[in-house]
């Protein structure tokens, strides 16, 4: 099974418009961001709109929240152009997964998404080949159809039966249909943790079973490290991210805070198996978005996530407490949040 790693958007971006590039039959696109502002250098829309004229079968699902600029003028055209395109739209649920399919041979799946203000982040997108891409448009009809595509051809891909015995496997995660498969998978993975859990999220807001967790795990001796951008997107996100850091920094978890900005999403246990998806460690992810990762135990791939790892330690400074306190109006507006969002 064929598959390459990408660590930034801009090098996920080269290889997935080159793949649309070279389409002969199918793409189908699955994006919680898709922006129209990236044609400089990578002209999805206008790529994916010439493909389709030249009778390749084209497939399109945005979230309705995060890919809102596409509403319009820029979907008619989409559409005129012979696309299917579907606004997933629900008031609190969205559709966070990242997943591009070329000719049912070729899957991109991860966390970059497609806009010009992500050009220069660091992340993490697979590319893969072989018997887990049929999985891979198994879960995509799941949202084809959950977000009320018509197309038989797609729709029957959802009732098709695919062996476990994968090098690689999909780990799908639909909180609209009461799937948890993302909350499982954590628990039983950090549960039966033995020496090390390593963590990169962009944004860190942990449900309490996933601190309890983490604790546990601490008191057994397992080692743990969480890697978080010093600043991120969100302002507001910077005040959860530190508060949080504050809290469980005297559990004893190391965290390492990027220079730069890190959108990737990762789980590594023990360096033996890992996860590579959509999620990110905070209450959406775990309890209203639609995610999708990929578990693996792959040893090459192991081997450049532990290099990978290093050198972005190497441009991150450890966390201390003293160093980054919070100011008072920051605890003020903690304390306002709390009140409007409890569980947190």
């Amino acid at each position: 099974m064929n598959y390459s790693l990408y660590t930034t958007s801009l090098k996920a971006w080269d290889a997935m418009f080159e793949a649309i590039n070279h389409a002969q039959k199918s793409i189908y696109l699955e994006m919680y961001i898709f922006l129209d502002d990236t044609a400089r250098s990578h002209d999805f829309i206008g790529k994916l709109k010439e493909k389709s004229r030249q009778g390749i079968e084209i497939i399109i699902i945005a979230d309705a929240f995060g890919s809102s600029n596409l509403k319009g003028k820029i979907a008619n055209d989409l559409k005129k152009s012979g696309i299917e395109f579907i606004f997933f739209s629900n008031w609190l649920r969205h559709i966070h997964r990242k997943i591009l399919i070329v000719d049912g041979k070729i899957a991109f799946i991860g966390g970059v998404n497609i806009g010009k203000r992500f050009r220069h982040w660091k992340d993490l997108q697979l590319k893969l080949e072989g018997a887990i891409v049929k999985k891979i448009i198994q879960s995509f009809a799941y949202t084809y159809e959950m977000s009320g595509g018509k197309n038989k051809k797609i729709l029957k891909y959802s009732e098709k039966k695919f062996s476990n015995k994968l090098r690689f496997w999909l780990i799908e995660h639909y909180p609209i249909k009461n799937i948890y498969t993302l909350k499982n998978h954590y628990i039983e993975k950090i549960t039966n943790a033995k020496e090390k859990i390593q963590i990169i999220t962009p944004y860190f807001t942990p449900p309490r079973w996933l601190i309890s967790l983490l604790d546990d795990a601490i008191v057994r001796g397992v080692k743990v490290e969480i890697f978080i951008p010093k600043k991120v997107d969100w302002k507001i996100m910077n005040l959860f991210n530190y508060r949080y850091m504050h809290n469980m920094h005297a559990l004893g978890i190391n965290f390492y805070l990027s220079k730069t900005m890190n959108h990737s999403k990762l789980l590594l246990i023990d360096n033996k198996e890992g996860l590579i998806g959509s999620q990110n460690i905070d209450l959406l992810s775990f309890h209203l978005n639609t995610e999708a990762g990929i578990f693996f135990r792959e040893k090459r791939l192991l081997k450049e996530m532990e290099q990978t790892i290093k050198t972005w330690r190497r441009d991150s400074t450890k966390f201390e407490p003293t160093r980054h306190k919070m100011k008072i109006s920051d605890y003020f507006i903690m304390a306002i949040l709390k009140i409007l969002h409890p569980i947190l």
